[in-house]
């Protein structure tokens, strides 16, 4: 009998914008830097007891009908707007962000974070990739690295955005597949990913990973700016809450474990 061996997915959101062309728009902070996130799974147990887990949490602190199932968005979630009205109340707020938190910690994934410093991008190289296209590439290098070390394979979903943005990362993805990146060829990218195509939800189809990364998106944008000298404003309680509970889940090195460059990435430094 032919072994069945287990299947990963990736899960990718982003914090900030693609604007890349205007310069008086990159100088500002909330505008510089592109961070894409990426969170891992094993498609086996590891992934439905967390989609089970986060199902349960949302019932818990947001009763809905499960014909209309509540989305975890980071920007309704902190405005208190939708359904999670209910959030402005102090002790029902404290005790959604315990309990995301603890969520969070016992789920067993792999993170990684890409910054894409736009302004020292556009500054440094002449003719540089679209820095959603580099971000991609980081991601996907990382991400297959690990897969060809594990003998495994795996695929890539990620919110669909309509429009010019998904025909972007459509042609990102489906570039890297078929060309490479530069430090790697494109037999690399094939092994391990099952699909030349990158596949595409919308933030409706209540996708429990696709929801962890984006309540995970500007935490890590903040904790790779931190750690590279980069800190920019302040920072929300929550997030400093996350930063501290996600340390444990960025990607590293096999063999010395170094987070720098595996799990936490900025270009150009």
């Amino acid at each position: 009998m032919k072994e069945v061996r287990e299947r990963y997915r990736l899960y990718l959101d982003e914090s900030g914008d693609h604007v890349f062309h205007d310069e008086v728009a990159l100088k500002k902070p909330g505008h510089r830097y592109l961070t894409l996130v990426g969170c891992w799974f094993a498609q086996g147990t590891p992934y439905l007891a967390f989609h089970r887990a986060l199902e349960d949490f949302k019932q818990k602190h947001i009763p809905h009908n499960p014909d209309e199932p509540v989305i975890l968005h980071r920007k309704d979630i902190i405005n208190r707007s939708g359904p999670f009205w209910r959030l402005r109340d102090e002790g029902t707020s404290k005790a959604f962000d315990d309990d995301l938190c603890s969520l969070i910690e016992k789920a067993e994934f792999v993170l990684i974070g890409v910054c894409i410093d736009k302004l020292r991008l556009k500054q440094e190289y002449p003719d540089p990739f679209h820095p959603y296209h580099l971000a991609l590439g980081f991601i996907l290098e990382r991400y297959c690295g690990l897969l060809n070390h594990l003998n495994r394979q795996g695929d890539v979903l990620a919110e669909s955005r309509g429009g010019k943005e998904d025909k972007l990362l459509k042609n990102a993805y489906r570039h890297i597949w078929t060309h490479g990146t530069r430090y790697h060829k494109a037999g690399f990218f094939q092994r391990t990913l099952t699909s030349k195509e990158i596949k595409l939800k919308k933030k409706s189809d209540n996708i429990a990973g696709l929801q962890l990364a984006d309540i995970l998106a500007r935490a890590v944008r903040d904790d790779i700016l931190a750690e590279f000298g980069r800190k920019i404003g302040s920072m929300a309680t929550f997030d400093s809450r996350l930063i501290s509970i996600i340390q444990t889940k960025y990607n590293r090195h096999l063999y010395n474990e170094r987070v720098r460059g595996y799990g936490k990435v900025l270009f150009p430094k």
